[in-house]
């Protein structure tokens, strides 16, 4: 369900609508600093989500620690110095466990694929000891627990036994969530059911589920999940969570362009909605025949663009594309600060593997989105935004999948040199979005309810 919205034209820079400065609209609803626990999962599609989720928490009155390992510890860097003054966010470091499976020295998923997920699960849970005995010997410890959706087995398990709530972070929306615990709604690949199995069901066990999403658009399926798979009515739809604005800290870490560089080219890109970026999040790893097909589209299209590439791709762009194409797009080799550029007015549409994070950031940043899934949750949201709602547009779909460069290069082309149906409706969607997380909004009040909730919890 969508919300009527008047569709809202891109100025110089396209509206932020970061209610992140609203704290004294909010006040403290905590009625004191009632402590929480938040652990999130080492990797950059769920830890992110959850910094700017626990960016929500803070502004509204609770105390929080964040449990991280030492070398994801520079991700809470923009949160840590936002609330450098404040005495309500602390961090909890415990060393990362050691697992046969993965490398010495490595504590995040950056740069594995996501058939590691369920390693890293194993390796997390053995914090279960640790943070137990932290529990019990903390003058002061926390009253609840909140971790992400793939911690919530073990997570369950620790709170039960410190006799504490426990309630789930959903990085994913309903929609892509209800067809892992539905029997019959669509056939499951083994591993996909492990996961589902491991991950999925625990997180619906949870005392509270926690959404990344807004009820104009995912609703229907929350009313589902809680009719069938909960025995409460503690779920909160709180999305789409706007990123943290802080100074001197690019999010995620630094961009290996300085992002005034790229900002200042996208500035020098006069018209609106004239620029292609291409990004595929940090978990994809393309092949050098997709890499190929990507590069000779972009050079057929002769289309503006941004394209970021994972380290383990760098040598694999095309020889002398850079340089047949230098003044015509910029490519990122390493982390891109993706958020700035599709807040660009001169970004017009974003071809991505559409991941819920960054098809949220897509459609707030008014890019339009040409998805191209490839694995887990791509396939809902594409179902979602492309088959149901008409707001973004198939580009391509596998892991494996070579697209056509010929095809290719007309979806860019045309991407941001007419009007498309699908841009008119995103826009709605996008407008949709923005009235959720503003005042007396969905969203906006679904925060409220759960800070109020959280904070009539008393040991």
């Amino acid at each position: 369900m969508v919300t009527n919205a008047i569709m809202e034209a891109k100025t110089h820079m396209k509206p932020q609508g970061d209610i992140g400065n609203m704290q004294a609209a909010t006040g403290d609803l905590g009625n004191g600093a009632v402590h929480i626990l938040t652990i999130p999962f080492p990797a950059a599609g769920h830890i992110l989500p959850h910094i700017d989720f626990i960016h929500q928490l803070l502004l509204r009155g609770l105390k929080v620690t964040i449990l991280v390992t030492p070398k994801n510890l520079h991700f809470l860097n923009p949160i840590l110095s936002l609330y450098s003054s404040s005495n309500n966010i602390e961090t909890l470091v415990l060393p990362f466990p050691s697992h046969p499976s993965i490398p010495s020295g490595v504590e995040n998923m950056v740069g594995f694929p996501i058939s590691f997920g369920p390693i890293f699960m194993e390796a997390m849970a053995e914090l279960y000891n640790p943070l137990f005995q932290w529990f019990q010997t903390n003058p002061s410890p926390p009253v609840a627990i909140i971790s992400d959706m793939l911690l919530s087995s073990w997570v369950n398990t620790l709170s039960s036994n410190l006799n504490i709530h426990h309630l789930t972070f959903m990085v994913t929306n309903a929609n892509s969530t209800l067809p892992l615990v539905r029997k019959g709604m669509k056939k499951l690949s083994p591993s996909i059911e492990r996961f589902a199995k491991n991950a999925v069901v625990p997180s619906l066990k949870s005392w509270g589920i926690i959404f990344n999403t807004f009820l104009e658009l995912d609703g229907d399926k929350m009313e589902i999940i809680k009719e069938e798979f909960t025995e409460h009515d503690r779920l909160w739809a709180i999305g789409p969570l706007l990123p943290i604005k802080a100074t001197n800290n690019e999010r995620g870490g630094p961009s290996s362009i300085p992002r005034d560089e790229v900002i200042a080219w996208l500035d020098s890109c006069k018209r609106v909605n004239s620029v292609v970026f291409i990004g595929f999040g940090s978990q994809i790893s393309l092949t050098k025949l997709q890499m190929e097909a990507i590069a000779s589209a972009l050079e057929e299209s002769r289309v503006r663009f941004i394209w970021g590439i994972k380290g383990d791709s760098h040598n694999m762009v095309p020889l002398g594309f850079e340089e047949r194409l230098a003044g015509k797009g910029v490519v990122i080799k390493g982390w891109v600060p993706q958020q700035a550029i599709l807040d660009h007015r001169a970004v017009g549409s974003y071809l991505t593997h559409c991941g819920w994070n960054s098809a949220l950031e897509g459609l707030l940043g008014g890019a339009l989105l040409l998805a191209w899934p490839m694995q887990v949750d791509h396939f809902d949201n594409t179902n979602l935004l492309v088959d149901k709602l008409g707001v973004a547009i198939r580009a391509c779909e596998g892991l494996t999948t070579v697209p056509d460069p010929n095809k290719l290069a007309r979806v860019l082309s045309k991407s941001v040199s007419a009007d498309q149906p699908e841009r008119a409706r995103a826009m709605k969607l996008r407008q949709a979005a923005l009235d959720a997380i503003q005042m007396d909004g969905s969203s906006y009040t679904a925060l409220n309810s759960l800070v109020k909730t959280l904070s009539c919890i008393r040991k």
